[in-house]
C-alpha cells in the first residue's frame, strides 16, 4: 500500500472512509477503540498504537507507524511493560505479514 504524504495527519476514520457508529457499551477497550479512531495518527502514544495494534485496527497505517517507534527503540512501551509495542506487533493478524512482505523484513532486520 502506498501512503499519501499527509497520512500521519489523519485519523483512522479518514483513511478507512469508515465512521464507526457511536457505541454506548460499558467496556473500557471499546471506548477506547472507538475514540482513538477519531484522534490524528501523529498524536498517537505507543500505548494507543498498542492498542488498536492488538485489536488488529488499522494495520496497513499503524504498522509502519509502530515500525518506526521500535526502530527508535525495540522495547517501546505503552501502559503495560517494557515492550508490548513489540509484542502487539509481533502478534497481529498473520494475514497482514502474508501481504506486507516489505513490513515483514524490517521487523525481521529490527529483531534479528
Amino acid at each position: 500500500m502506498k501512503l499519501e504524504n499527509n497520512w500521519l495527519s489523519k485519523n483512522g476514520e479518514n483513511l478507512e472512509k469508515e465512521v464507526w457508529p457511536k457505541i454506548n457499551f460499558d467496556s473500557h477497550l471499546i471506548k477506547r477503540t472507538s475514540q482513538l479512531r477519531k484522534i490524528p495518527l501523529n498524536e498517537f502514544s505507543v500505548e494507543d498504537m498498542r492498542i488498536l495494534i492488538g485489536q488488529n485496527f488499522s494495520l496497513d497505517y499503524l504498522i509502519p507507524l509502530a515500525i518506526e517507534k521500535l526502530k527508535e527503540n525495540i522495547f517501546a512501551e505503552g501502559d503495560l511493560y517494557a515492550g508490548d509495542l513489540l509484542e502487539a506487533v509481533a502478534k497481529c493478524n498473520p494475514e497482514f505479514w502474508k501481504a506486507n512482505l516489505n513490513y515483514k523484513r524490517e521487523m525481521k532486520a529490527l529483531i534479528l
